[in-house]
């Protein structure tokens, strides 16, 4: 049997463990281990089962991974969601729809200090939710702008999809960040549109909140400047070249730890539910990417990718149509992966095929973020969803699935508008690192 055939059963095998429920590190582990062992013998296949954990280990890069997630852990502990949140409202008060869009105004702030979607849609289930129900919204609306705004986190920096990306793309950092901003400024704005078509439905109850004043709104206003501090010294300072990604890590997790003692919000109970968090949920992380580390060096012995790139040259296909085919592929994809391994299982078989067709591989991590957004609030299995359902057990499913259908509009303009395009994703990256 031929080394592609048995890359071709090994990906089916993959695909035919995650649908029967296995986890997908443990799916990628054991088809990678197996496949590798088929090929090559089960002395190497052990030799690099062995060899893979130390490697990963050892990797400065990967440092930046939960220096990140424990910014986001320490700043939700800190109770700066909560404030920041509150701080919107009062900007939006007075107003058709103002708890709706301050929702998302602060699901899009917070998610540019946690960089994770599921932090973001499990902190506004239990803000932003009873405000909503308060003010008189429906729960398909109020669920529709929490999953939609949630999912911004994984688009705006400091995202942990796009630095997963990076390090097995082996990419710049720097660059995806930068190439991420003004696509998620769009993507919150046409968010925004979507929602204003919302709220001035008919079947929107809602009671308006009596407008605060304008000494309110200010001082609303100058209360957030902990989220602009720790949004401008740690991401800021990776455009303007003051620090690394993994040195603004760092600087970003002090930066929330210091705010938090600072405003005597983080007690000791609080900063140990926040390492806890860390723990959990980085070592999460690491499992999938060893996992996907393994089943990479079976799939580049596979030779499946060069074998891909050489049958599309085949088709005469132009880049256009085969990037759309792989943007439907993914959106399918989505509907039944997580968007961490659903990156991690099909960069290192794409991304020759993405690169030999001329496109930047840059462009092509936003354009597969963007993706992977969708994947999180399309079923069947939309993370965000679940997130919320578990915030909010009486909320049925097909409920909180028809809410968010509208907001899907918004993250396929943008695909379109990239695909058409690409400066949008580039222009301010190669503005700044000529």
């Amino acid at each position: 049997m031929s080394v592609q055939a048995i890359g071709v059963l090994g990906m089916l095998a993959l695909l035919v463990l995650i649908f029967v429920r296995v986890p997908v590190a443990i799916a990628m582990g054991l088809v990678g281990t197996l496949g590798y062992a088929a090929i090559s013998g089960f002395d190497r296949a052990f030799i690099v089962l062995g060899s893979t954990p130390f490697e990963m280990g050892s990797a400065y890069a990967l440092s930046v991974v939960p220096l990140f997630v424990l910014m986001g852990a320490l700043a939700s502990s800190a109770g700066i969601s909560g404030q920041l949140f509150g701080a919107v409202r009062s900007l939006f008060s007075g107003r058709r729809g103002g708890p709706a869009y301050a929702t998302l105004g602060a699901s899009a702030v917070f998610g540019a200090v946690c960089g994770s979607s599921l932090a973001v849609a499990a902190t506004m289930s239990r803000i932003a939710l009873p405000e909503m129900r308060q003010a008189g919204y429906n729960d398909k609306l109020s669920s529709g702008v929490i999953a939609a705004g949630a999912s911004l986190g994984i688009l705006i920096p400091p995202s942990i999809i796009l630095v997963i990306y990076a390090i097995i793309a082996e990419q710049s950092v720097q660059r995806l960040f930068a190439a991420a901003l003004i696509p998620s400024i769009l993507l919150t704005l046409l968010y925004g549109i979507v929602l204003a078509w919302l709220v001035h439905r008919k079947d929107n109850q809602e009671q308006i909140v009596p407008s605060a004043s304008w000494g309110v709104r200010l001082r609303a206003l100058l209360s957030m400047w902990e989220i602009a501090l720790l949004f401008g010294v740690s991401i800021g300072g990776i455009y303007v070249g003051w620090f690394s990604p993994t040195e603004s890590a760092a600087v970003g997790s002090f930066g929330a730890f210091a705010l938090g003692v600072a405003r005597r919000r983080l007690s000791f109970a609080r900063m140990h539910a926040a390492f806890v968090e860390t723990i959990l949920i980085s070592s999460m992380l690491f499992l999938v990417v060893l996992c996907a580390f393994i089943f990479s060096y079976f799939v580049v012995l596979t030779e499946l990718p060069h074998t891909l790139v050489d049958w599309t040259h085949s088709l005469n296909a132009s880049p256009a149509v085969i990037m759309l085919i792989l943007i439907l592929f993914y959106i399918i994809m989505g509907c039944f992966l997580d968007g961490i391994g659903m990156v991690l299982i099909t960069v290192p078989v794409f991304f020759p095929l993405v690169v030999g067709a001329g496109f930047d591989p840059v462009w092509f991590g936003v354009v597969l973020v963007l993706v992977v957004e969708l994947g999180l609030v399309t079923p069947p299995v939309g993370m965000n969803i679940f997130v919320i359902r578990a915030q909010a057990p009486d909320i049925p499913l097909s409920v909180l699935y028809r809410g968010v259908v509208p907001f899907l509009i918004a993250p396929i303009i943008l695909l379109l508008l990239l695909v058409w395009l690409p400066d949008i994703a580039l222009w301010f990256p190669t503005m700044l690192y000529r």
